[in-house]
């Protein structure tokens, strides 16, 4: 194999490595300036290389273009490996809001925050920022707060199939007391205490965990 098949080869792995959707291999020779049959056919080597030694990676065609994917003989691993690196990133005040969301929602910011006690604004959007809590519409009898719930990713980042596998509520309790108290809190979220203070469902708060929050 000549130097510049080598180059061009090395030259496709990179631009794959750093693109987020599948790439047309008319693309990767406009922007290698190198023939479209070259390309095509260095594209089928790597797959075939990286298929032939079991690499930890594929290549392949797909929609339209050429993407890497991770082996799937090495998934269980992988999942393991993101579900325990992502949840190290939350910190305790997010954990405790993306709960109270994934337990009551849809529900508004006003309701986090009477569960938890504090004000939840910097949470929630660091919640939203990593793609597990979303807007799931409007409260209407509620000063037309914004509603708040879980994602498709955060079924996937905690291994759900869907909500039902939450699991019980109970387990969390330490003491009968204590599910008491949590529980009260819930069903209170339905009466008085969603009490809008402006258009967004933010109350005035003494204490926020802004600061606890950390990306």
């Amino acid at each position: 194999m000549s130097r510049k098949n080598d180059d061009v080869r090395g030259a496709i792995e990179a631009l794959l490595f750093v693109s987020d959707e599948p790439v047309p291999a008319s693309r990767l020779a406009k922007v290698l300036e190198a023939g479209q049959n070259e390309v095509e056919s260095a594209l089928k080597a790597l797959a075939a290389e990286y298929a032939d030694e079991n690499r930890g990676f594929q290549l392949r065609e797909v929609a339209g273009g050429w993407r890497l994917y991770t082996h799937p003989g090495f998934h269980d691993f992988v999942e393991e490996y993101v579900l325990s690196w992502d949840t190290r990133r939350l910190s305790q005040a997010a954990l405790e809001a993306l709960a109270v969301i994934a337990y009551h929602q849809p529900v508004a910011r006003q309701g986090v925050n009477a569960i938890r006690g504090v004000n939840s604004e910097a949470v929630i959007s660091s919640l939203i920022e990593k793609g597990l809590v979303r807007e799931a519409g409007r409260d209407k009898n509620a000063g037309n707060a914004i509603l708040y719930g879980t994602t498709r990713t955060f079924l996937e980042r905690f291994g759900l199939k869907d909500l039902s596998e939450l699991p019980p509520l109970e387990e969390f309790a330490p003491d009968p007391e204590t599910e008491r108290a949590i529980r009260e809190r819930l069903n209170a979220l339905d009466g008085s205490m969603l009490d809008i203070g402006d258009d967004d469902g933010v109350a005035d708060e003494d204490e926020s965990d802004e600061a606890d929050e950390v990306d």
